[in-house]
């Protein structure tokens, strides 16, 4: 840290109530998300589902203290860590503290959407794609985003066919990277598309 620090350094933060919610939550995301997931379903014994729900109560938890935390550091990680750990420790002492739940175990299994998840995802990809050269992206958008054949995207951009597959081999597979850099990985789809 510098030894002088200038007169924006010495502002005060926004309080939460002056800040945008989506902006601070936006930041913490961004740079905490990908770590915290990692060591709560790590915790939770591959659990991403919980996992992603205490990740979330985290989250409002920060922003809570907003005031407190610049989420743009890596200075709030650990208090990030501590609270996702304590609560990680507060659900499976509740959980034991509890009958076991019934049901039908196939349900447990079945994918269940949600707009947050979405949301999250969308920006996660909308990065991932920044890190792409505009060829990359171009030829994405035909093929994957308009629907577009192999030939149809080869007249529109007026090269040969043969140019299109392998553009798309290439994007797709540093599009996949990019993601997967961010945390974000998909059974099944590196197998596929390697």
């Amino acid at each position: 840290m510098p030894a002088s620090t200038s007169s924006e350094d010495r502002r005060p933060r926004p309080t939460p109530a002056e800040s945008r919610p989506d902006d601070f939550l936006r930041a913490l995301y961004h740079f905490h998300s990908a770590a915290l997931l990692q060591f709560a379903a790590r915790r939770l014994e591959g659990d991403w589902h919980r996992a992603e729900d205490f990740l979330q109560e985290v989250a409002i938890r920060a922003w809570r203290h907003a005031e407190e935390i610049d989420p743009t550091t890596d200075s709030a990680r650990p208090w990030l860590f501590t609270v996702l750990r304590n609560l990680v420790i507060d659900g499976h002492r509740a959980r034991q503290a509890r009958p076991p739940e019934v049901g039908d175990p196939e349900l447990v299994h079945l994918p269940v959407s949600d707009e947050v998840d979405h949301v999250l995802t969308s920006l996660v990809l909308v990065e991932a794609l920044r890190d792409l050269r505009p060829a990359q992206r171009e030829i994405l958008l035909h093929v994957h985003y308009l629907g577009r054949s192999v030939n149809q995207t080869a007249e529109v951009l007026g090269v040969p066919p043969g140019t299109v597959k392998s553009r798309t081999h290439y994007a797709a597979r540093a599009l996949r990277e990019a993601l997967h850099r961010r945390g974000l990985h998909v059974d099944g789809l590196d197998r596929e598309a390697c």
